[in-house]
């Protein structure tokens, strides 16, 4: 086990939002630790923070050593308004105190905020790269357990070797062009992800939060609807492009009814070719590596490879120290 520095070093605060760039030098720090390059921008950190179900002033912490360094970061999220909390979690690795102490703050705030929804219990995830820089003892220690493990894909995309996919018989894709768009879009996800693993209903508010760009709109064009002829729409791909390293797919759902007639192919294609129009050089998503729909497959087919691996550590406040 790693050798973990006295407590009484640290000083902990909660963060602002004129924290930002800080946090987001820190977090850019463990990327390039975990993963070789920093991934991160200031405005995914505001929007993090500004997530509904989130309140920066009782619900993140910043960790600082003797010399004023930031050291830690973490964040919890009650975005459901039940006993579910998501949480971020972030620690340089010389620092494994900061990394336990945040730990501590954030199961108990978890109990606090599920106590307040009328649960007696939380369950609290936390998604963490294969090999973090948070030692996993620390983890286990308090009785947070892998749960489910993610694969990050990536694809190499190119303006003249990556056109728009080829028609498919039956099938049409189209970008959203106006909120009703997007609405059937979000309701096309949610029906087809109900029975995905951790999967809790999100509002439509909630839904642009986690695609808005630092201006805080959507953009639509980054949105596309799939429809089958003589069925109507049967599927949606949200994506945006807000990440330093690649363009990013962060929902790409089909309706059970409408699956294996190419149609996912045909949305994962599409977005694909935009990326590539907009000049990035790589495209990313994560999958459940468990999904039982068959997504794995789907994006291997369409040339992805595995960039790096996600855990889902899960805490359970009943079994809380």
């Amino acid at each position: 086990m790693r050798q973990r520095p006295a407590r009484s070093r640290l000083t902990l605060r909660p963060a602002t939002l004129e924290d930002a760039a800080e946090i987001c030098d820190l977090i850019n720090k463990i990327d390039v630790i975990e993963t070789g390059a920093p991934d991160t921008e200031p405005a995914e950190v505001v929007r993090d923070m500004t997530l509904s179900g989130t309140r920066p002033e009782t619900d993140t912490w910043l960790s600082y050593d003797t010399d004023g360094t930031l050291v830690g970061y973490a964040l919890v999220c009650d975005s459901h308004g039940t006993g579910h909390i998501d949480a971020d979690h972030y620690s340089l690795p010389e620092h494994q105190d900061a990394g336990a102490a945040l730990l501590d703050l954030m199961a108990s705030r978890a109990v606090a905020i599920a106590r307040t929804n009328g649960h007696d219990e939380a369950v609290c995830h936390l998604y963490l790269r294969e090999r973090p820089t948070l030692d996993p003892a620390l983890l286990r220690e308090r009785n947070w357990r892998p749960v489910r493990r993610y694969s990050l894909l990536s694809r190499a995309v190119a303006a003249d070797t990556t056109p728009p996919p080829p028609a498919e018989p039956g099938v049409s894709v189209r970008p959203c062009a106006s909120e009703g768009d997007l609405r059937l879009a979000h309701d096309l996800i949610e029906q087809a992800f109900t029975h995905h693993f951790a999967h809790h209903p999100v509002t439509f508010e909630q839904w642009c939060e986690g695609l808005a760009t630092p201006t805080g709109d959507v953009d639509p064009s980054l949105v596309w609807l799939a429809h089958v002829d003589g069925t109507g729409p049967v599927g949606a791909l949200a994506a945006h492009d807000n990440r330093k390293a690649m363009g990013w797919v962060r929902q790409l759902g089909v309706t059970e009814g409408a699956r294996g007639r190419g149609v996912g192919a045909y949305l994962l294609r599409t977005a694909f070719a935009a990326f590539a129009q907009r000049g990035r050089d790589t495209v990313g998503l994560g999958v459940d590596t468990e999904n039982t729909t068959g997504a794995l497959a789907l994006y291997e087919k369409a040339g992805m490879t595995p960039h790096q691996a996600v855990v889902t550590w899960q805490l359970r406040t009943g079994t809380v120290q």
